[in-house]
């Protein structure tokens, strides 16, 4: 065999076809054809299969829970085509390290099981990942908050990478969940997606009702929008209303010929009801 010129697999099946007697060189062709342990990747080989992987388009999982003892956290992701698999905060050694994902999108991650370490009266872990790199989602959880728990839902990620981190963190009190309804309306044709956010606590976008589960470090939320009005020629405000009295709390506004992607739509404080209209708008404030 000529040298750095590997035989095909199909070449090699033929001579360990029933009733052959392979050779010593097609016996050495078969081991070249291998790679053992011992082996040494030339810059070359290298420079090969780093191109390969960053070519890969499946979806990765970054990991890394900091300063969180003896927490165990694992998550389960499910595709069409793959059976589950199941990644562990254990199986990382820094935010560096990667886990792709075995299997085509879609993708659905949940939490597979979490075994709660040693935590104090007023310490809870916080939950940081990002279903794209616009945002980050928050989450609290542990003692007597437990939002996030086996089956929790990640969502749908936006992008290849799954960015995750936990901390442990004291907070001098013990934290309470607030719920708040948001009914949202769209007056217009135009796909409009919302997201709220809280002190500790985010959530992702979405276009239709929800309720909120946010905490009372600090009991106020902020609404952001995104929409796409590159082929709109005219503007959007969305309002957000206490739908208790029909005050109006707080006003965004989408800009007509953009793509608009978190747009700040302003805060509200201490509302149990509230209703999102978006609207056209003839002029921009």
């Amino acid at each position: 065999m000529e040298e750095n010129k590997l035989t095909t697999r199909d070449q090699l099946k033929i001579y360990f076809e029933t009733g052959k007697y392979p050779t010593e060189s097609q016996f050495a062709d078969l081991i070249d054809s291998l790679r053992l342990r011992e082996d040494v990747f030339t810059k070359r080989e290298l420079a090969i299969f780093a191109n390969n992987l960053a070519a890969i388009d499946n979806l990765y999982v970054n990991f890394l829970a900091n300063n969180v003892g003896n927490l165990k956290f694992s998550i389960v992701v499910s595709t069409n085509d793959e059976p589950d698999q199941v990644i562990s905060s254990t199986d990382f050694r820094s935010f560096l390290d990667k886990r792709y994902i075995i299997g085509s999108a879609p993708y659905t991650i949940k939490v597979k099981e979490i075994v709660e370490g040693d935590l104090g009266e007023t310490e809870y872990y916080n939950l940081a990942y990002q279903l794209n790199q616009t945002y980050t989602i928050y989450r609290l959880f542990g003692n007597n908050l437990n939002a996030v728990s086996a089956g929790f839902d990640f969502g749908e990620v936006e992008s290849i990478g799954l960015p995750i981190q936990i901390t442990k963190g004291a907070y001098g009190k013990k934290i309470n969940i607030l719920n708040t309804n948001v009914k949202f309306i769209n007056k217009t044709e135009v796909p409009i997606q919302y997201r709220i956010e809280a002190v500790g606590w985010g959530d992702q976008y979405r276009a239709e009702d929800t309720v909120t589960d946010h905490y009372d470090l600090g009991d106020y939320l902020t609404f952001f929008y995104k929409a796409d009005l590159t082929k709109i020629n005219q503007h959007i405000k969305c309002e957000v209303y206490n739908a208790e009295n029909d005050t109006l709390l707080t006003t965004g506004y989408l800009s007509a010929g953009q793509n608009q992607n978190s747009v700040n739509g302003g805060q509200i404080n201490e509302v149990r009801n509230v209703r999102i209209e978006c609207s056209y708008y003839e002029n921009v404030k």
